[in-house]
């Protein structure tokens, strides 16, 4: 769809400040990811792909980068994916970051997820530290920031190598992973643990626009920034990048640059009203444009308004 109204070229975000957030419980679960790494033989960073390089917790590689690393871009399936090559590339020229993989760990039986655990180790017999004399076990951590799918990778190795259920809780929101857990079995030949961890925000978020960024992706705690303002920074993304599916998702007439426009006609077609109580007493209903926001929100994050990437 090509339009020719006239958007935004800013983004008004007043006094909201997402520069600084860490909660205490993350700061302790560092501590203790960073005192269990001598019992560790690699890593795993994971991280949205829609969002390759902004984000990412340098902790994990100032406090990890000793051991051997692999960085897993995930959610591929809602990621502009042409630029690909040119990721790895520039991960590889700026962080000296090798060992690059996309995946789509929600696929049955992804074919990117089954290349993981092989790929991991390779990176470990390749490293210089590598010198078992032995078949042994191998214990993997698997680190990242909250909602980038640590543990819908976990659950896809085990239902792909061990042919079991889940190991991990999966949630849609941030923080679902609060502590260190027990080791997961992942593979049986050969014996591969991974040590899942809870999602970890860099502790200072370079400045306003990488924190919206995280925010569209739920990075962020949905409260922290606000449902309004969330789903208006992502009508405005759209727009500026000239990606349209929200008007045939939502049925509408034409690209919109008003958030509450949009928002009034997804309550519209979903629905969603509430009761209001006017002065004189009496209850009357009105659209619940939270409500639609809600959804607004959802839609971008599971990929219904189009394949997006943000860097």
């Amino acid at each position: 769809m090509t339009t020719k109204q006239v958007f935004r070229d800013a983004f008004t975000f007043g006094h909201k400040e997402l520069t600084h957030w860490f909660p205490s419980h993350m700061a302790r679960s560092l501590k203790k990811m960073q005192a269990t790494m001598r019992k560790v033989d690699c890593v795993i960073e994971v991280h949205d792909a829609r969002l390759p390089f902004a984000g990412r917790n340098p902790a994990f590689r100032d406090s990890f980068g000793v051991k051997p690393h692999l960085l897993i871009l995930n959610k591929k399936d809602l990621a502009e994916m042409g630029k690909s090559n040119d990721i790895r590339q520039q991960l590889q020229e700026k962080e000296d970051i090798r060992n690059v993989m996309f995946t789509n760990c929600l696929q049955q039986n992804s074919p990117s997820a089954k290349k993981v655990i092989p790929s991991v180790l390779s990176i470990i017999e390749g490293s210089e530290r590598f010198n078992r004399n032995e078949d042994l076990e191998f214990s993997i951590m698997i680190v990242g920031i909250p909602n980038v799918g640590k543990s819908s990778l976990i659950n896809a190795l085990r239902r792909m190598y061990i042919k079991k259920g889940k190991g991990a809780k999966v949630g849609r929101l941030p923080g679902v992973t609060r502590a260190l857990m027990n080791r997961i079995l992942v593979s049986e030949q050969p014996r591969v643990w991974l040590l899942d961890t809870p999602g970890i925000t860099t502790p200072y978020i370079p400045n306003v626009e990488v924190g919206m960024k995280l925010a569209m992706m739920g990075t962020l705690q949905d409260h922290m920034v606000g449902m309004d303002m969330i789903a208006d920074y992502i009508l405005f993304t759209l727009n500026s990048m000239q990606k349209f599916d929200y008007v045939d998702v939502y049925s509408l007439s034409e690209p919109c640059d008003s958030i509450d426009s949009v928002l009034r006609d997804v309550a519209i077609k979903f629905g969603k009203t509430r009761k209001l109580r006017t002065y004189e007493g009496s209850r009357t209903e009105v659209l619940n444009l939270e409500a639609a926001a809600a959804i607004f929100v959802r839609d971008f994050r599971n990929g219904a308004l189009g394949r997006i990437s943000l860097d």
